[in-house]
């Protein structure tokens, strides 16, 4: 498909395959699902481990779990940026400018680090 409209069509054969797709999923699970299920005993008791649940529904998370998490897909998503650099710095017209851009994103994670070990974040207690 060729032109302006031919672009429109692709996308427009894409998004029809994708409902087609959608629509047939559900349809074999309506036609290959049993229509009475067995239910075994105990199925909808509130716990299903064997034990029966004790206490209160409300437990304290460590707030450092978060903190650890949100750290590590902060810096793991920054490094991502740094692989197409890496590809495509020996071409060339890439010159000292890239350098200095990197360089500068490195120096803001360089901070994030600092900053976040000087407010001792990273000291497990």
């Amino acid at each position: 498909m060729q032109g302006y409209l031919g672009t429109y069509a692709t996308l427009g054969l894409v998004f029809l395959a994708g409902v087609l797709v959608f629509v047939g999923a559900f349809a074999a699970n309506r036609l290959l699902s049993p229509s009475s299920p067995a239910e075994p005993s105990g199925k909808r008791i509130a716990y299903e481990s064997g034990m029966d649940p004790v206490g209160g529904d409300w437990a304290q998370a460590q707030i450092r779990y978060y903190v650890y998490a949100y750290l590590y897909v902060l810096f793991a998503v920054e490094a991502v940026f740094l692989f197409p650099w890496a590809v495509i710095f020996d071409r060339p017209g890439f010159g000292l400018v890239t350098v200095a851009e990197m360089g500068i994103f490195v120096a803001v994670l360089a901070l994030g680090i600092l900053y976040a070990w000087r407010k001792r974040i990273l000291t497990w207690t």
